[in-house]
């Protein structure tokens, strides 16, 4: 049968993704991206170590950024994404610019990290005080924190698990039952840390629950990404990908806060039960 006339198909825009080896969500990340754009994923190599400041600082060194990104030269993507968040903070705010750095004379593309994207979000929302979501132990979430410090951020409330492995199979329920625990009354938006915990799902579920926008590793990965190419990531009732989502709450600066005066949410949009 002749099929000549679907004339398809359509050519492709690329992302290059440089993730570390233990990374199991590469289908979340493929859930904020439009039809026309193509993820072209790799991982840095393996090293027998659980998830702590040492692997962090391992899965970002810029010789393996630059194996990884040329690596990933053959498909021809327009811009690259390190994804991950503890990698990109550990070293601090010189830590993640030098990694962008590292990565665009390796590619000489655009470059991009978790925790960059993590900023450019914050600026995007006109948030200054965050609440933490993180799988990870005490020392980790606290490099989190610094790093926060560093950009001007306060961390008004954190809630961790302590792991140091598996973080992949953690269930949207524990998302949920820690943003619960964070989430105080000056917070301006909570972000939920690490590229391997399931949030794509649990991002406008919370947002109706706890009336504020809540951000993801993979969720600004993506989005400053996409923005780099001039598109948009798609996902539905998010507020950072959406606008007119945020119009359900007022402004950090207009001095409301959660349960403050709070408008209702729209009709059909239930929190958890």
């Amino acid at each position: 049968m002749d099929v000549s006339f679907l004339g398809g198909p359509q050519p492709q825009r690329g992302v290059g993704v440089v993730a570390p080896f233990d990374f199991a969500l590469d289908r979340e990340l493929w859930r904020w991206v439009p039809d026309e754009i193509s993820l072209h994923l790799t991982r840095t190599p393996f090293v027998p170590v659980e998830v702590s400041l040492d692997l962090a600082r391992l899965v970002s060194e810029h010789e393996t950024l630059g194996e990884a990104v040329r690596a990933l030269g053959a498909a021809e993507p327009e811009v690259l994404a390190y994804a991950c968040t503890s990698g990109s903070f550990v070293g601090g705010i010189a830590g993640e610019r030098a990694m962008c750095e590292a990565m665009r004379r390796s590619g000489e593309l655009p470059s991009l990290t978790t925790s960059g994207a993590l900023l450019e979000a914050l600026d995007e929302l006109g948030a200054r005080r965050v609440a933490l979501v993180t799988p990870y132990t005490q020392s980790v979430t606290q490099s989190l924190e610094e790093y926060l410090a560093q950009a001007g951020v306060s961390v008004t409330g954190a809630a961790d698990l302590g792991l140091t492995r598996h973080i992949w199979k953690v269930p949207y329920r524990d998302v949920a039952e820690m943003a619960r625990d964070a989430v105080g009354g000056t917070a301006d938006v909570l972000f939920i840390s690490c590229t391997n915990l399931p949030t794509y799902d649990v991002i406008p579920q919370l947002e109706a629950e706890l009336r504020i926008p809540v951000i993801s590793a993979n969720q600004v990965t993506m989005w400053a990404a996409l923005r780099r190419l001039g598109t948009r990531a798609v996902g539905p009732y998010q507020a950072l990908l959406d606008p007119a989502a945020r119009r359900q709450w007022p402004l950090p600066d207009e001095g409301l806060r959660p349960g403050q005066g709070l408008p209702e949410l729209p009709e059909g949009q239930e929190g958890w039960a």
